[in-house]
Order: structure tokens, then C-alpha cells, then sequence
């Protein structure tokens, strides 16, 4: 009888999970608290909009960067830095006083927290059998789904104690905190960690997506030559998208809008967020138990179209809502199917992008985070200017059924660096 695996893997994930937690309540508390915000530093709703988007900017700036300096020395000193730096800056917003520093800091809290998620994505490439992949992204990105939709409310907890700009240090500590436990307990190869017996370590070996430590320029020919990793980037973009509207402008719509207040502004800014976490498992579980029956491309692929599609059939509806509760519902249904699709585009970044697959993923949320930057804005100008909150929604469901279309080109069967034309100059 063969000895069962260990589960030190799990201890990788558990890690993960905790940051993807800490990293969207640190995202999510600022446009909790933009009121408060606005009124102390005297902010208008476009000026606004640009501190939120001086974040993604600045991560759409380093993240591929930071995603291929993890791949250079690994990604126990690079998360180490990243958790560090972004919790830093998350303490320092609390003592911004005036509309340029408050951009500058968020500019350099977004550099800080790029290449977090790939870095992850490289740590899981190492560390997860590919048959457990869409599992283990589905939960990362629970985490994260589930920190967010209770964010608002633990964040208007604290503010009520302790003012708006104490907040911020109090959340601070936290990833200061996960750094300290980080940094001392994970290793880059599990063949490097005293806790991993032989058994485990050959069933990570045998199905992990990395085989090896191909590093420099060469990741760049791999990937820019290959259909699919061009179709994966850009569907991602509607992703992105869409779930930076929810963390910045969808309490302002509620409130305009659909004329919610307290009570119900909170349930229903959260309820996107909230509807997500099943969404995040459902896809990771679908994704996964879809591919080892009927193979990669349509375990990952079917589930992006079906996702997108039904994600832009939802917010057309919702824009057209009569009825308040059913078009804030509707837009909490389309916000979910999009993250249906999100275990299924981190594990085929992965398959596609093997031992290149920290430089994929960043590649993929570098195009989301270039459509995050536009998120703010978008809204605030259209708004600003027609008073209809509409339009915003009907240029969210053209981009996600735009994505439904990539996905339906994506290959994630056929591993970038195992193309055949390619073959002959390696």
C-alpha cells in the first residue's frame, strides 16, 4: 500500500488566500471611505476618479516587471517585498492631506502591489498539481471576492470608531504581519522545504505546468509568437474592467441612480462581491472536473464564453431595469459570471504559459489593469456629461461580450513553448 501524499501545498495556498484577502480590503477601503475623503480634502467626482485611477496605472507600469524579477530570484523574496511595500503605503494614505499627495501615494501603492498576483501564479506553477489548478485559483480569487463584499461593511465598522484616517494604518499591519509569516515559512521549489516528504513531491512533480527555470528575453519570443496568449490578454481586459466599476463607482450609482441609502446601499454595493465567492468556486471546481473529462480546451474555454455571455446579457438587462432592487441584482449576477471565468484564465496562463507562466499571467493582468484605468473615468466623463448612468453599463457588456469572442480562440492545449514552429530554434 502506497503512502498517502502530505498536504504542505495546502499550506501555499492557505498563504495565498490570506493575501488575496488582504489585498481587497486594502482596495476596496478607499472607495468605502472616498465620501469621507472627498469632503476632508475637498475632492470633486472627477478628481476623484483619478486617484482611483492613479493605482492601476502605476500596477499596470511594474507589473510585468515585478512578475519577471520573481522569475529571476524567486517569488518568496519578491511577495516578501510586494506585501510589504503596498502595506505600507496603505498606512501612509491616512496622513494624506491635499489632492497631490493623495495621487502620488496611491501612484506608489499601486507599484507596490503589482506582481502580486502572478508572482502567486508563479508560486502555484511550482508548487499545485495541474489537476488541482482551477480549484486552488478558484479559491484564491474566493478569498479575494469574499474580503471585498465584506470590506465596505468592516471598513464603516472601523471609520465609526476611529475616523476615516486611522483606518488606513490599522489595515497596514495586516500585510505587514503576513510578510513576517511569509517570508519565514515558504520556500520557491517545495523540493526545498523540509515539510514536503517524497510522496508529495512526486505528485507535484509529475502533473506541475513549470518544468524548469527558462529565464531572460526568451520568455518574450515564446509568448508574443503564441495566438492564444494574445486571445487570453485581451479577454481579461473586460474583467477588469467591470470589477474595478464595482470597487469605485457602483455605490455612487446605487445612491444616484436606484436611490438606495444605508442599509441597502451597503447589501447591494457588497452583493457583487459577495455572489462572486461562489462564482470563484464553481468555476475552479467546473473548469478542472470539465478539463480532466473532455481536455483543456474545452474544460477552460467553454467556460469563458458561457461566462462573458451571460455576464453582458445581465448588464444590458440591468441597464434597462425599471425596477431598482432587479437592475442592482442584475448587475450583481453579471459581475459573478464574469468571475466565473477567472479560475479558468489564471490556470490557462499557466498551461500556456508553463515555465513562462509568471510572465504570462502578468502580461494578461497588465490588460486588465490598462482597462481598469479607464473604469474610473469612463463613468465619471459620461456621466458627468449626459447625467445618465446607463451608458457606463452598456460599454461594460460590449467589452464583456468582446471577451466571450476571445475566448473561443484561446488554445490553452497547446503550451506556448511546445510549438512546433518554434521547436526547431530551441
Amino acid at each position: 500500500m502506497n503512502p498517502r501524499p502530505g498536504r504542505v501545498r495546502y499550506k501555499v495556498v492557505g498563504f495565498a488566500v490570506a493575501m488575496a484577502a488582504i489585498t481587497y480590503l486594502d482596495r476596496v477601503s478607499i472607495s468605502t471611505l472616498a465620501p469621507a475623503i472627498m469632503r476632508d480634502l475637498h475632492l470633486s467626482r472627477v478628481q476623484m476618479g483619478y486617484i482611483f485611477t492613479a493605482f492601476p496605472i502605476s500596477y499596470a507600469i511594474f507589473e510585468i516587471p515585478t512578475a519577471w524579477w520573481g522569475e529571476r530570484i524567486g517569488t518568496r523574496r519578491v511577495l516578501t517585498r510586494i506585501v510589504g511595500w503596498w502595506s505600507a503605503f496603505t498606512a501612509a494614505t491616512g496622513a494624506v492631506t491635499s489632492y497631490s499627495v493623495m495621487l502620488a501615494v496611491r501612484f506608489l501603492f499601486g507599484a507596490g502591489e503589482a506582481g502580486a498576483w502572478p508572482n502567486t501564479a508563479k508560486a502555484f506553477s511550482r508548487w499545485i498539481p495541474g489537476s488541482e489548478m482551477g480549484r486552488v485559483q478558484g479559491l484564491f480569487f474566493m478569498s479575494a471576492h469574499l474580503s471585498g463584499g465584506l470590506a465596505p461593511g468592516i471598513v464603516l465598522i472601523l471609520e465609526s470608531y476611529l475616523g476615516w484616517r486611522a483606518v488606513f494604518p490599522v489595515l497596514g499591519v495586516l500585510g505587514l504581519l503576513w510578510t513576517l509569516a511569509w517570508y519565514h515559512w515558504y520556500r520557491d521549489d517545495p523540493s526545498e522545504h523540509a515539510q514536503v516528504g517524497p510522496e508529495e513531491l512526486a505528485l507535484i512533480r509529475t502533473q506541475r505546468r513549470d518544468r524548469g527555470e527558462h529565464k531572460g528575453a526568451g520568455a518574450w519570443k515564446v509568448l508574443v509568437r503564441n495566438p492564444s496568449a494574445w486571445w487570453l490578454c485581451l479577454g481579461y481586459a473586460s474583467n477588469s474592467y467591470g470589477s474595478y466599476f464595482m470597487i469605485t463607482w457602483l455605490p455612487a450609482y446605487l445612491e444616484e441612480r436606484r436611490g438606495f441609502h444605508h442599509g441597502a446601499l451597503a447589501f447591494f454595493a457588497g452583493l457583487p462581491l459577495v455572489l462572486s465567492v461562489l462564482a470563484d468556486l464553481f468555476g475552479g471546481y467546473t473548469t478542472d472536473s470539465l478539463s480532466r473529462r473532455f481536455g483543456l480546451r474545452i474544460g477552460r474555454c467553454s467556460v469563458g464564453v458561457v461566462s462573458y455571455f451571460l455576464a453582458a446579457l445581465a448588464t444590458v438587462l440591468a441597464a434597462g431595469a425599471v425596477e431598482a432592487r432587479l437592475a442592482a441584482v442584475l448587475i450583481a449576477v453579471a459581475t459573478a459570471s464574469s468571475m466565473l471565468a477567472l479560475a479558468a484564465s489564471w490556470a490557462a496562463a499557466i498551461d500556456i504559459g508553463r515555465e513562462h507562466s509568471g510572465v504570462l499571467s502578468a502580461a494578461m493582468n497588465t490588460t486588465g489593469q490598462l482597462a481598469s484605468i479607464a473604469s474610473p473615468l469612463v463613468p465619471a466623463y459620461l456621466v458627468q456629461r449626459s447625467a445618465n448612468w446607463a451608458s457606463p453599463l452598456y460599454v461594460m457588456a460590449g467589452l464583456y461580450f468582446f471577451s466571450s469572442i476571445c475566448w473561443y480562440l484561446v488554445h490553452p492545449e497547446r503550451a506556448a513553448s511546445e510549438q512546433p514552429e518554434l521547436a526547431a530554434t530551441r
